[in-house]
């Protein structure tokens, strides 16, 4: 076993329980070294991972918006970070699939990349579950509503270039996440909905040090690569990111997460 092929195994499942299960497999047999690197016999990486067959995928302008203060509310928004979650599993199977090898990452370095990301992916396999659990306890479940393919967008745009995918899915995308979350949370406290804000509680604390590592990285090879990280980052963004990055940002969290103020107040 290969742990390239074991990130392949996570893309190529299709039922979320079975990705899930996929993503925290990888995650053991590294951790117990278990498997190597990736040889001449790997898979192909599929441009496309697998997907189950709901929810429906639909442009971002029809996925239906509800108000919080209603059941049915809380579970859209709840629907809606699962299938983030969901699709974080791969970008995170992705980032070791197709970036192990790297010769942008120092040889002495590279466990520790595809160590973070192995880890970044069962982190996100477990925030799929939280979420789908609290849905079921809600009466929906991951699948009942439709959905969007926007974050798979960015992983196609930038499946050739390491630095542009650290930039716009942890730095960008990422971060975002750590902007809009604790709205998020005192929004379903006001709403006594108390569950569901401790798991976005636990969302938001784990996601800080995946932003973190996003940021860690891009900052490796702009090192080794004798580049300026803010210029090349606000380059990266204009080049792969459609529109511009919007306040308010949350420079408390950002900050935790090693990422200075320069790179996103553009």
């Amino acid at each position: 076993m290969t742990v390239k092929n074991l990130a392949i195994a996570v893309l190529k499942s299709a039922e979320p329980a079975d990705k899930v299960a996929a993503a925290h497999f990888m995650f053991t047999q590294w951790k117990e070294k278990n498997v190597t690197i990736s040889d001449t016999h790997d898979a192909n990486i599929p441009d496309i991972p697998g997907r189950p067959a709901l929810p429906e995928l639909v442009d971002p302008r029809d996925v239906k918006r509800r108000r919080i203060g209603t059941q049915a509310g809380r579970i859209a928004l709840l629907h809606a970070i699962a299938h983030i979650e969901f699709n974080a599993i791969d970008l995170a199977a992705d980032m070791v699939a197709r970036f192990a090898n790297s010769p942008r990452i120092a040889d002495d370095k590279r466990r520790e990349f595809i160590s973070d990301w192995v880890g970044v992916c069962a982190d996100e396999a477990r925030h799929f579950t939280m979420i789908n659990e609290r849905l079921l306890e809600l009466g929906s479940h991951y699948g009942a509503l439709t959905a969007h393919n926007g974050l798979w967008q960015a992983a196609l745009k930038t499946s050739h270039d390491l630095a542009a995918r650290l930039v716009i899915v942890p730095m960008v995308l990422e971060a975002r996440g750590l902007d809009v979350t604790p709205g998020m949370i005192e929004k379903l406290k006001s709403v006594s909905d108390v569950k569901s804000a401790e798991i976005l509680s636990i969302i938001y604390d784990e996601e800080i040090p995946h932003v973190a590592a996003g940021t860690r990285w891009f900052t490796h090879i702009c090192g080794r690569e004798n580049s300026n990280p803010e210029n090349t980052f606000k380059t990266l963004v204009q080049t792969y990111y459609k529109g511009a990055l919007k306040p308010p940002f949350n420079d408390a969290a950002r900050s935790l997460a090693g990422m200075p103020i320069f790179f996103y107040q553009l």
